[in-house]
Parts: structure tokens; C-alpha cells; sequence
């Protein structure tokens, strides 16, 4: 169907690629448990809008200037690290002890801020791109009458496993999150905690290469 081969395998790898840890699962899990499932939910699609700009640009060519524009690739890499590098930071001086680490207060966090910090956490990673050029052709038949309409229907299954998991990431967190709330000293080490993951995701980010 659509000129797609071993789908079951793609399904499989794709669904345990979303399980491992990254800046965009780490993100929902905070906002879940600083603001409960809505917030977790809602910084989940924006996190799946980020992630069809990817499937979108892979599938139409625009993201092989990202394989092959050393200036390109360095530039969206640098606007992510320091993107992951200004949360991280936010969250390690907030005096708000509270998980989401924002500078305001979390009922001062709108869910349309949310979604679009988990926009800009997966658009602006130009690993996530990179990714897709290099996964998902894999599983389209070298026959494929239309290979973009291939990697479309791939990157819609990806895309809609990836937010059944985000969205149990967001329930299981937002459940934990009412628990943290109630000592405040747990709460404080976990924002600084996951403050200093998202240095590391920041740099490590800067620091990549192209490959």
C-alpha cells in the first residue's frame, strides 16, 4: 500500500524510537506535572505539529539542504541549542519551585505559550530532520509510484504512534506531578534536575555534527 514495505517493522522501530528519552518527551513530562495532563496534552501536539514540518520538508526535498548545507545545518542547530540551553536555564533559577520551570507562574502559562515552546523544541532540532531522510526511506519500495506520498503516510503513522506515547508520558507524569506538588523540596530537585537535562540536551545539540 502506497508502495510501502515492511510496515509492521516500521511500526515497531518507530514505536520504540518515541520511548527512548529526548528534550521533546522530557518537555511533556515537565509541563504534565507542573500543570496536569491538559498542559502535557497540549505541549504533545504542538510537539507533533514541529514533527510534520519535518515529515512535510523531508518529503518534498527541503530538508536535504540540511544534509548537505554545512551553514544551514549549523544554523538550526545553534537556534535549538540555545533554545534548550534558555529552558534549562529558566528552570534552574526559577524561584517558583514549581516542575514547568517557567519564569512566570503556571497559572500565568497559557496552553497556546505551551504548544508553541513544544513547537519550537522539536522544529528548531535539526537531528529530528535528519532523522526522517534517514529512517523513513528505508521502507519505501524503490518502485513506489509516488515516494512522496509514501513518506507522507509513513510520517502520518510515525507521527500518530508518537502521540499515543506522548500522551501516556503526559497521564503517567500529570499523575505523579499531584503527588510532587505536595512536598515542595522533592519538586525543587526534580526542576532542577530536569533543568540541568535540558543544558545537556542544549549543548549536545550545539555540539553535534553532521552526519
Amino acid at each position: 500500500m502506497f508502495g510501502v514495505t515492511d510496515l509492521w517493522l516500521f511500526v515497531v522501530s518507530g514505536i520504540a524510537l518515541n520511548m527512548i528519552p529526548g528534550p521533546d518527551s522530557l518537555y511533556i513530562m515537565g509541563r504534565s506535572a507542573g500543570q496536569g495532563f491538559r498542559a502535557g496534552s497540549v505541549a504533545a501536539l504542538g510537539i507533533g505539529a514541529g514533527t510534520f514540518i519535518h515529515i512535510f520538508a523531508a518529503a518534498f526535498g527541503l530538508s536535504a539542504m540540511l544534509a548537505t548545507s554545512a551553514m544551514a545545518f549549523t544554523i538550526i542547530k545553534v537556534l535549538g541549542g540555545v533554545y534548550l540551553l534558555y529552558i534549562g536555564c529558566v528552570m534552574l533559577l526559577n524561584k517558583e519551585n514549581d516542575v514547568t520551570g517557567e519564569l512566570q507562574s503556571q497559572k500565568e502559562v497559557s496552553l497556546s505559550t505551551i504548544f508553541y515552546q513544544g513547537f519550537l523544541t522539536n522544529v528548531l532540532n535539526p537531528k529530528v530532520a535528519l532523522f526522517f531522510l534517514a529512517f523513513v526511506p528505508q521502507f519505501i519500495s524503490v518502485d513506489a509510484p509516488n515516494k512522496e506520498l509514501s513518506f507522507l503516510y509513513l510520517g502520518l503513522i510515525f507521527n500518530v504512534n508518537a502521540m499515543i506515547w506522548c500522551h501516556f508520558l503526559a497521564w503517567s507524569s500529570s499523575s505523579i506531578g499531584r503527588r510532587l506538588k505536595q512536598d515542595k523540596r522533592i519538586t525543587k530537585y526534580l526542576t532542577r534536575f530536569t533543568g540541568g537535562l535540558f543544558l545537556y540536551f542544549g549543548i549536545r545539540l550545539a555540539l553535534s555534527k553532521q552526519s
